[in-house]
């Protein structure tokens, strides 16, 4: 730029000295527009020039702002992407039951057992909304994944049905998992309800376990490296839910340990089977009986220990492994309980003899047994047997003669329940299923109640395999 103003300049001197007269006026003044025409071509080009090195030095200044802006951004998305990093599985579960019962389901008890204060009672009469379940789950980090399920009640508020952490990498097929969460236990008990294939828990679920048993605590699984399905875990929990209850003591207040072996028969039988065992320390697990007037509510408590010994086994059959045209499952759990320690009988002081105390024991049972057929594509069928054997139950109070009867223990009156259910449902997808069941129970000394329940459940979201 600089080279073509300098000669600009020059031509404008040469233009400035005076030429020797060569004696022809019109060679001069050529010369002369030759000059300005080239002088203008120059001025020209240096105008162009300019302009380029403006538009250049703006376009510079632009880019440079939208690096900077480029840049903003960058930081802005990569912070952005730290947020969204926790990408969890969110899925809900919807459940509701129209109930028809021929007796309320308010007064439910089941006779000659301990109430587990479980929510072991029908549902309400009419439509009822069941619980809705949130759950979210994903992995932490290469080592460790977290779960958290929320149960939303009908009545309003949330409860935590479990939340958890479980180990992805420990060596030599071993899992811990530390938190809230369903016992594995037993068969059914580590399943959700949304999952079961009845509306309800089994009679021995709901008199030794309160439907289900959750605890806080950690369990250590070891799953075989062998063709043989080999699994076995141990737990120790708090032991503050029943059988257990809150003792408000350091330690541990309850442990379990289970075993499940499983494997094929040929192409179109698959197999489960195990053996569970579950230690609790109650002290002061209270109940409420009627008082033998009936008037009132007598509260008593029991303090000891508590075994329980499940045995549980399931088969399965498809025809070549495929279940989506017809299958068939067998399940079935066989309970036995030990209960050895004292019972207070009426803490809150409402007789004329509050406040004693005798030793107790008792050696109760129980079982059940299903089959769901699945007939055609998206319809099953269904029926269930359960039942509760008394047994022996020794009552030092009432041995002791010291006032109380045996009319004094009404739910500990020597009777065995049982109850017999029919049902079928409709899946039309894997995230949907309508049921109908029907239902005679006996749980109740001379008053067996007819249900019948028509139940809905949807599975919004993320949607996990179930369990064998």
């Amino acid at each position: 730029m600089f080279g073509i103003r300098s000669i600009g300049t020059a031509m404008a001197l040469v233009l400035a000295v005076p030429l020797p007269v060569v004696g022809q006026d019109a060679e001069l003044a050529k010369i002369r527009e030759e000059i300005r025409q080239m002088k203008d071509v120059y001025e020209q080009r240096i105008q162009a020039l300019e302009k380029r090195l403006a538009e250049a030095e703006a376009k510079a200044g632009k880019a440079e702002q939208s690096a900077a802006s480029a840049e903003s951004a960058a930081t802005a998305v990569a912070n952005r992407g730290g947020e969204n990093a926790f990408n969890p599985a969110i899925s809900l579960v919807l459940q509701g039951t129209y109930a028809r019962t021929s007796q309320d389901p308010n007064s439910f008890k089941i006779t000659g057992f301990v109430p587990s204060g479980g929510e072991v009672a029908p549902p309400k009469r009419s439509f009822s909304l069941a619980e809705t379940e949130l759950v979210i789950a994903a992995n932490i980090d290469p080592y460790f994944r977290g779960v958290a399920i929320t149960s939303l009640a009908p009545e309003g508020g949330a409860s935590v049905e479990e939340a958890y952490f479980q180990t992805l990498a420990l060596p030599r097929g071993l899992t811990l998992k530390g938190g809230r969460f369903f016992s594995g236990i037993g068969y059914q008990n580590e399943q959700h309800q949304h999952v079961w294939d009845f509306q309800d828990a089994p009679l021995p679920y709901k008199a030794f376990l309160g439907k289900q048993l959750k605890q806080d605590g950690v369990q250590l699984k070891w799953i075989a490296p062998t063709d043989l399905f080999v699994e076995l875990g141990a737990e120790l929990s708090s032991g503050d839910k029943f059988p257990g209850s809150d003792r408000n003591k350091n330690g541990i207040g309850g442990s379990s340990i289970f075993g499940h072996i499983g494997g094929d028969i040929g192409a179109s039988y698959a197999w489960r089977a195990g053996l569970s065992y579950l230690k609790a320390s109650p002290q002061n697990r209270r109940y409420d009986d009627t008082e033998s007037t009936g008037v009132g509510t007598i509260t008593n408590s029991f303090t000891g220990g508590s075994k329980l010994w499940l045995a549980d086994f399931v088969l399965k059959w498809a025809p070549n492994g495929n279940a989506t045209i017809t299958n068939f499952k067998l399940q079935g759990e066989y309970f036995r309980r030990r209960e050895d320690g004292n019972l207070t009988f009426d803490t809150t002081r409402l007789t004329a003899t509050p406040n004693l105390s005798g030793s107790f024991n008792s050696r109760q049972s129980g079982w059940y047994l299903q089959g769901v057929w699945q007939f055609m594509p998206h319809w099953r069928a269904g029926y269930r047997h359960d039942t509760l054997r008394y047994g022996t139950v020794n009552n030092g109070i009432v041995a002791g003669g010291a006032g109380p009867t045996a009319a004094d223990f009404p739910l500990l009156a020597n009777y065995s329940p049982s109850r017999n259910t029919l049902m079928f449902d409709w899946s039309p997808t894997e995230f949907s299923r309508i049921r109908l069941q029907l239902a005679k129970d006996k749980s109740r000394l001379g008053a067996a109640d007819n249900q019948v329940f028509l139940q809905y459940i949807h599975s919004l979201g993320a949607h996990g395999a179930h369990r064998f």
